[in-house]
C-alpha cells in the first residue's frame, strides 16, 4: 500500500480556478475515473477524474477555495508500486486537460486530444473559426470559411446587412455582416485579413452559432483546418466521458424524448455543474439565462443527462407558466380570434421580435409581480431655472443637457438613501440581495420598439457625465447597436413620457428590479406659497414598487425624497 498525492491538472492559461463540489469524502473508495471535485473558470466548469483506484485519506481543498496548477486536491491510499501508479497519475493528469483552457504547441494551435474552451455567452465577437490539429501552420495563400461566432444561443437570427461582397479586401476587425437577435444589432469582425472569395448569405438570411457565412483568401499564416472534426470529436468525448453519465432513471426518458442528450451535449461540452443550495444540476449558460428570465431552477424539469437542465427546458417552462392562465380558466374566458374582414377591408401586420418578447416580458412581470402605486409632484421651478443657467457651459462643452441627468442623479441618491428599493428578491423568497453599486436603466422608444439601456455607477458619475452617456446610449438604441452587456445590470428604470405628455401612468416593474419611476409631462400650475397663489413648474411621477420586497410607508418616504431632491438640487451635493 502507498499514498498517491493527487494534483490539480494544467489548466493552461487558467491562473486561479474555485471549487465549487466536492464528490468524495475522507474513507471513501474510488475507482479510476470516478469524479472527485468539481472546478469551475469564468467561461466553463469540469469534473476532475481520479488517475488510479483507491482509498481517499484525506481532503486538502474545501468549498469556495481557489486553486491552480499543480495545487495538491487529497490523498488517496493505493495498492502497488507507487512509483508506476505516480507515472500513472502524472499521464491521467496530461489527459484530463480541462475545458477552462487549451494547451497549445506554442503557435497558437490547440494541440489534438485536449478540449476547448466554452465560449463566453456574453461576447458579441471574439474568434470565429475553430481549428484543432497536429500540422502546422502555412504562410501559402489559403480559403477559410469563417462562421457566425458564439451568440450564446442556440437560436436563429437574422442577417439585416451585408458589408462587404466577393473581390473586397478587408483589414482585421473589419466588419463583415451586420446581425439582429432580439434587443440589439452587432457586427459580426474579419477575425484576420485578406480578400473576400465568396459571400454565403444574404439579407434576411438566418443564422446561428457556427454557420458559415464567408470564404476568405489570407496570404497570411492560418491555422490549417481538415482534421478539426476528428481530433475535436475525441477530446470532447474525453471530457464528457469523465463529467456526464446519465442516470439510470434519465435513460428511460432519452429514449422517449429522441434527441435530448445530444441537444445538452452540443449546448456545453463542458461538465455539468450542481447549483449549491438546490442539488440542481445546470451549465453556466443556462444558468445565466434562469437568472435573467427570474426562473427557480427548482421547479425546472430536466431533460439532459444526468437530470441536467438544458436551455430548452428553462423556455418549456417559462412558455407553460405564460400559458398556463389560459389553458386553466373556461373555454369562454380567453379572447378568441375574429374575421375581422367581414367588417371591412383589414391589413395583417407582422410584429417584429422585440415587440413579441416585450409583450411576453410585461405579460410575466404584470401577472407575477404585486404592484403597488405611488403618486407625487415635484416643484422642479428651481432645477429648469439652474438648468437653463447651465445652456451656455454646456453649449461650449458641446453637450446637450436635459432633464434626465438630474433625474438619474436623484434616484441615485434617493437609492443610495433608501436601500430596500436597490434589492432583488431571491425565487426562494428566504432573502432579498442587497447591491452595493447603483446602476440605472433608462427606457428607450425605438422603431423596432422598447429598448432599456443601463447607465452605470451612477451616483459616482457627474451630472456632465450623465449627459454624454444618456445621449451616446440612446442614440445607440434608435440606431440598433446596442450591445447585451449594455442591457444588463439595472438596479431600477426610468420611464419618461414627459416629451409625449400625459398626466400620469402606471409603469410595469421590469423584474428582477423591485421598483420603476414613471415621469410624466411638466406642466405649469398654481401652487399656494407665502399667502398666494403663483405659478410653478410641476412635475407628476409615479413610483410603481413590488409590495413582496417593499412596504406601503417606504414607498411613501422614497417618493417624498425624490421629490424633495428635485425641488431643491442643492440637497443633490450634499
Amino acid at each position: 500500500m502507498s499514498i498517491e498525492n493527487i494534483k490539480v491538472p494544467d489548466l493552461g492559461d487558467a491562473s486561479e480556478v474555485e471549487v465549487i463540489e466536492l464528490l468524495v469524502s475522507v474513507g471513501q473508495s474510488v475507482a479510476e475515473n470516478d469524479s472527485l471535485l468539481v472546478l469551475e473558470s469564468d467561461k466553463a466548469a469540469m469534473e476532475i477524474p481520479a488517475p488510479m483506484a483507491g482509498v481517499v485519506k484525506s481532503i486538502s481543498v474545501n468549498l469556495g477555495d481557489l486553486v491552480s496548477s499543480g495545487s495538491e486536491m487529497l490523498s488517496l491510499e493505493v495498492a502497488g508500486d507507487g512509483d508506476t501508479k505516480a507515472e500513472e497519475a502524472e499521464e491521467s493528469s496530461q489527459h484530463s486537460k480541462s475545458a477552462l483552457a487549451p494547451e497549445t504547441d506554442g503557435k497558437g494551435v490547440a494541440a489534438a486530444g485536449t478540449a476547448e474552451p466554452l465560449a463566453d455567452p456574453d461576447s458579441s465577437s471574439g474568434q470565429v473559426e475553430k481549428s484543432a490539429t497536429t500540422s502546422a501552420t502555412t504562410s501559402a495563400t489559403t480559403s477559410a470559411t469563417i462562421e457566425v461566432p458564439d451568440l450564446g444561443t442556440d437560436d436563429e437570427i437574422e442577417v439585416i446587412e451585408v458589408h462587404v461582397k466577393a473581390g473586397d479586401e478587408v483589414a482585421i476587425n473589419d466588419s463583415l455582416i451586420t446581425l439582429e437577435s432580439d434587443k440589439a444589432a452587432m457586427d459580426v469582425p474579419a477575425p484576420q485579413a485578406g480578400i473576400i472569395e465568396s459571400v454565403l448569405v444574404a439579407v434576411g438570411d438566418k443564422v446561428k452559432t457556427g454557420t458559415p457565412f464567408v470564404q476568405l483568401l489570407s496570404s497570411g499564416p492560418l491555422e490549417v483546418s481538415g482534421s478539426e472534426s476528428e481530433s475535436e470529436s475525441e477530446s470532447q468525448s474525453k471530457v464528457v466521458t469523465n463529467v456526464v453519465e446519465p442516470a439510470p432513471k434519465q435513460v428511460a426518458a432519452q429514449a422517449d424524448s429522441p434527441g435530448a442528450q445530444t441537444k445538452a451535449e452540443s449546448e456545453d461540452n463542458n461538465a455539468a455543474v450542481i447549483e449549491q443550495r438546490s442539488g440542481v444540476y445546470a451549465g453556466p449558460a443556462v444558468r445565466k439565462l434562469a437568472r435573467e428570465l427570474g426562473v427557480n431552477l427548482q421547479l425546472v424539469l430536466a431533460s439532459g443527462a444526468k437530470s441536467r437542465i438544458i436551455k430548452e427546458d428553462i423556455h418549456a417552462y417559462v412558455k407553460n407558466r405564460i400559458n398556463a392562465p389560459m389553458a386553466e380558466s373556461a373555454a369562454g374566458a380567453s379572447i378568441p380570434d375574429i374575421d375581422f374582414s367581414q367588417f371591412g377591408e383589414i391589413e395583417q401586420l407582422s410584429r417584429s421580435k422585440l415587440h413579441k418578447l416585450t409583450a411576453v416580458n410585461m405579460h410575466r412581470n404584470w401577472s407575477t409581480i404585486p404592484h403597488v402605486a405611488q403618486f407625487n409632484e415635484a416643484d422642479i421651478t428651481d432645477l429648469e431655472d439652474f438648468r437653463e443657467e447651465l445652456k451656455p457651459e454646456a453649449a461650449r462643452k458641446g453637450i446637450k443637457l436635459t432633464f434626465m441627468p438630474f433625474l438619474l442623479k436623484a434616484c441615485a441618491k434617493a437609492l443610495l438613501e433608501h436601500p430596500q428599493f436597490n434589492v432583488s428578491l431571491h425565487s426562494s423568497g428566504e432573502y432579498v440581495i442587497q447591491k452595493k453599486y447603483v446602476h440605472i436603466g433608462i427606457a428607450v422608444a425605438t422603431e423596432a420598439g422598447l429598448v432599456v439601456p443601463v447607465i452605470r455607477n451612477v451616483d459616482q458619475k457627474t451630472i456632465w457625465q450623465l449627459a454624454e452617456e444618456v445621449i451616446e446610449l440612446s442614440e445607440k438604441a434608435r440606431e440598433r447597436k446596442l450591445k447585451r452587456e449594455d442591457m444588463q445590470g439595472a438596479c431600477f428604470t426610468i420611464s419618461s413620457l414627459g416629451a409625449i405628455g400625459g398626466t400620469g401612468f402606471i409603469p410595469i416593474i421590469n423584474a428582477p428590479e423591485v421598483a420603476i419611476l414613471g415621469v410624466s409631462k411638466t406642466d405649469i400650475k398654481p401652487v399656494y406659497r407665502d399667502g398666494g397663489f403663483v405659478p410653478r413648474k410641476m412635475l407628476p411621477f409615479t413610483l410603481s414598487y413590488d409590495h413582496r420586497a417593499v412596504n406601503g410607508v417606504d414607498g411613501g418616504q422614497f417618493a417624498t425624497y425624490l421629490a424633495k431632491l428635485l425641488t431643491d438640487v442643492r440637497h443633490l451635493s450634499l
